[in-house]
């Protein structure tokens, strides 16, 4: 992805990184029906105010199996993947101190809420987004897919959003998207898996940027189920135990 639509405008992802990572933070209020405190913020220099959601790595709610304060971090990571295979649309993302310390700061897609997986499933016209979506859960290992994390952006763009619960050393996939298994991957992202998979070296930058937000264990992880993927050349079947999030939406 190389440009993504403001309200008014065609922003540059790297205008919007850039002014995600520097540009002045203002607090509009919290995003309701958030496991975690998530805030709506408008991220602005002298020229550019955008609508970002702003995660403080200190408003994550504790879990059991992800250690504390690495949700944040796991967005950008999960982002970094994205922009390597060039799919999915992951909305951009940086980490960074904010009002409330440090946290992810994310570009807010002006979406249709109501338009998730289920309706995008039923429409027909993007079946090629939602499989993108389904393969790179499969890699980041996603355990949290609701179907209202894939939006519908006023821009046409089907988006793959939170991304917090990704990238655990132990298999964790949970996903509503389960119609393609099983299927042949196309060998077009095949090959991009390919080219992932060569930039997870300590000499490449990729493995440098990933190395600061993730553990060694989570990385190892991560190559291994790109191996896997490669090797079998398809979407992945269910596995024992729970394969689906809760809620569903």
């Amino acid at each position: 992805m190389t440009e993504a639509m403001t309200d008014s405008t065609t922003v540059s992802v790297d205008r919007l990184l850039d002014l995600l990572a520097k540009g002045d933070l203002e607090v509009q209020g919290l995003l309701p029906w958030s496991s975690n405190y998530t805030f709506l913020v408008l991220a602005s220099d002298d020229q550019l105010t955008i609508p970002a959601v702003y995660k403080p790595c200190a408003g994550e709610r504790p879990l059991w199996d992800f250690s504390a304060a690495s949700l944040c971090r796991r967005e950008v990571a999960a982002y970094l993947l994205s922009e390597r295979l060039g799919w999915p649309a992951v909305p951009p993302v940086v980490l960074r101190e904010g009002p409330h310390g440090l946290g992810s700061v994310q570009f807010f897609v002006n979406g249709d809420h109501d338009a998730h997986f289920f309706r995008l499933r039923e429409s027909g016209r993007f079946d090629e987004a939602l499989q993108q979506i389904c393969l790179f859960d499969t890699v980041v290992n996603n355990a949290d897919r609701k179907a209202g994390h894939c939006l519908l952006g006023r821009d046409g763009q089907v988006w793959a959003i939170d991304h917090g619960l990704t990238l655990h050393a132990e298999p964790k996939l949970r996903t509503v998207i389960w119609e393609y298994a099983g299927r042949t991957i196309p060998g077009g992202w095949l090959a991009d898996l390919v080219a992932l998979e060569k930039e997870l070296r300590p000499d490449r930058p990729l493995w440098e940027a990933l190395s600061q937000l993730l553990t060694g264990r989570e990385i190892r992880a991560l190559e291994s189920r790109l191996e896997q993927l490669i090797r079998s050349g398809r979407f992945p079947q269910r596995g024992p135990g729970r394969s689906v999030p809760y809620p569903l939406v």
